[in-house]
């Protein structure tokens, strides 16, 4: 099973990326990067995700309404050039991370995207 940091190369192998992170989104930190961050910045890049991240799992209107678990597996932000998609990552122990994917509009394909990205977080060993 693949660790962080083959993970993130197969993450940059996905049509259209531009840039990775694996953030703990307790912290706010990037625990792991490839390719180019937002304006240069993974850590700001992973900052401002963690924000995003945390306000959709504390939003009780985005609960699994038979469950109240967690309440999404992906988060996606489009802006003029690009696609911003954030995959929570599930572990089998106490943790809170998330991949965050950049990707450029003209090039990817969202959809592809999203299966991809859900398959590598699957796949992901944190040790």
């Amino acid at each position: 099973m693949p660790g962080i940091e083959e993970c993130l190369a197969e993450a940059m192998g996905i049509t259209g990326a531009v840039g990775v992170s694996l953030v703990d989104w307790t912290s706010g930190l990037a625990v792991g990067t490839a390719g180019e961050g937002p304006g240069g910045d993974h850590e700001a890049g992973a900052a401002d995700a963690t924000e995003l991240a945390r306000a959709v799992t504390q939003t009780p209107s985005f609960a699994d309404p038979d469950t109240g678990a967690a309440p999404a597996e992906d988060v996606i932000v489009s802006s003029a050039g690009a696609y911003h998609l954030i995959r929570f990552v599930d572990t089998p122990f106490d943790t809170s991370v998330f991949l965050y994917l950049r990707l450029d509009r003209d090039k990817a394909n969202l959809a592809m995207a999203r299966i991809r990205l859900a398959a590598i977080a699957d796949r992901l060993v944190l040790v």
